[in-house]
């Protein structure tokens, strides 16, 4: 029986590095974090960002089941690699990188000109790698298929 240990490595192995990393993410949101935001913390302290405008209180706690929705169909999606993740994945992703460049532009805790366009940029990195990872959403790797004849 393998140990926990070796499933992780060898699910990570199952797609690119930088995809495992946000299918893990995908999973901490699912399992842990929305669970928190939606069922423990008090409506008064919701904050959600939609395309860089922040939503409080109970239009925050309201949209929350959405980005919980969000979260785990990206981890079913990452997990299983299916093809409609691509180009969903990546739209989302470009979500993000507008709304941190909005967020930072016109929110008072937001850095400015400088600070959106460097998160921005960043997160732009994801998103461009998921747009271009068609390939990876087709079906089985030819690292799995070398999996199964041993």
């Amino acid at each position: 029986m393998a140990s926990i240990t070796e499933i992780i490595r060898d699910d990570w192995l199952r797609r690119p590095w930088w995809m495992s990393l946000i299918f893990f993410f995908c999973l901490y949101m699912t399992f842990i974090y929305m669970p928190f935001d939606i069922f423990v913390k008090p409506v008064a302290e919701d904050h959600e960002i939609w395309f860089g405008f922040t939503l409080t209180g109970w239009a925050a706690k309201l949209t929350e089941p959405f980005h919980w929705l969000i979260y785990g169909l990206g981890a079913y999606g990452f997990r299983s690699m299916k093809a409609w993740m691509w180009p969903w994945a990546g739209v989302y992703a470009a979500q993000v990188v507008i709304a941190m460049i909005v967020w930072n532009l016109i929110n008072e805790k937001g850095g400015g000109p400088i600070s959106a366009a460097v998160a921005g940029a960043i997160f732009l990195v994801p998103c461009i790698a998921l747009l271009r990872a068609r390939e990876e959403f087709r079906g089985v790797r030819p690292e799995d298929e070398r999996m199964g004849d041993e």
